[in-house]
């Protein structure tokens, strides 16, 4: 019976997440450290008293190290008070959170390279994504199957998937499978996809040059959900993340067999919170978005 801490990505941001957090310490130190590397003001960017250029929280260059300088101070608040999991993973930009969790690398690394990975997705345009929910997995694996374009970017659960590719293929494919729900989604490019192929392969040079220490808690990877504590192993990983897809609903059969007791969804919203609620039997949630939820 042990504690999962999970990350959330992209999706789970919104104007004034970062407020529960200015009260951790050095808060604003790491806000103002993210917003002289990405040279705009980051706290402005969450609050949305940011102008000009750059300034939407939803554009990826933003998404991204907002919810990592948010995670980590979280995740800094809860090892101040001496706590720890048994297991983490991330969802997305979230196993970059898990990887600092793990102090696989420092703060400042990981600045760094969600800096790197959000403008090199970002660049990576001319894609589509589309979640679909309630289908018959056979129907949906052999609509996929026929069609080159297309991927299941995300397979969340059982019965939510993102499909990522060509807005074309995207389309064919959700619009001739039978389910209860097809919802483009507003993003730049087929993350998690093949068209990833070359921002993928600038990420893993950048990566080349940064040193990965052995995690101290196992890491479940997007790309292999399986327990992981090997740094080399995990960059490995992180390589091909961006080309392959989230394999959440394996992350979450994961928590079931080894008998997790509780997840920790640590960051904005809840929306893993609720796909373990939906999919895990058993196992327990609960969510710390700021410092009121440390007890703060």
């Amino acid at each position: 019976m042990g504690i999962a801490w999970v990350f959330p990505g992209q999706g789970s941001q919104k104007v004034g997440m970062a407020a529960g957090v200015l009260e951790l310490p050095g808060a604003r130190e790491r806000f103002a450290a993210a917003s002289e590397l990405l040279g705009r003001d980051l706290l402005a960017i969450c609050a949305g008293e940011a102008d000009g250029a750059l300034s939407d929280l939803n554009d990826t260059r933003n998404t991204q190290p907002a919810l990592f300088v948010i995670e980590s101070l979280l995740v800094d608040g809860l090892k101040a008070q001496g706590r720890t999991a048994d297991v983490v993973a991330g969802h997305s930009l979230g196993e970059l959170v898990a990887l600092y969790a793990a102090g696989v690398f420092d703060v400042g690394t990981g600045l760094a390279l969600m800096k790197t990975r959000s403008e090199l997705m970002a660049a990576a345009g001319g894609g589509a994504m589309t979640a679909v929910m309630g289908f018959d997995r056979g129907e949906l694996e052999a609509l996929v199957a026929a069609n080159d374009a297309v991927v299941i970017a995300n397979d969340n659960s059982s019965a939510q998937v993102v499909l990522s590719g060509s807005p074309e293929a995207v389309a064919a494919v959700s619009g001739a499978l039978a389910c209860k729900r097809a919802i483009p989604l507003a993003v730049s490019g087929a993350f998690h996809s093949p068209f990833m192929a070359e921002a993928a392969a600038a990420f893993s040079t950048t990566l080349e040059g940064v040193p990965f220490s052995n995690a101290s808690i196992p890491v479940l990877s997007n790309t292999d959900p399986t327990p992981e504590t090997n740094g080399e192993a995990l960059k490995a990983r992180l390589r091909h993340q961006m080309t392959t897809g989230v394999r959440w609903r394996e992350t979450m059969e994961r928590f079931s067999a080894d008998g997790l007791a509780t997840t920790v969804e640590i960051g904005p919203g809840n929306v893993l919170s609720g796909l373990i609620k939906r999919s895990c039997e058993g196992v327990s949630t609960a969510q710390i978005a700021g410092a009121a939820d440390l007890g703060l």
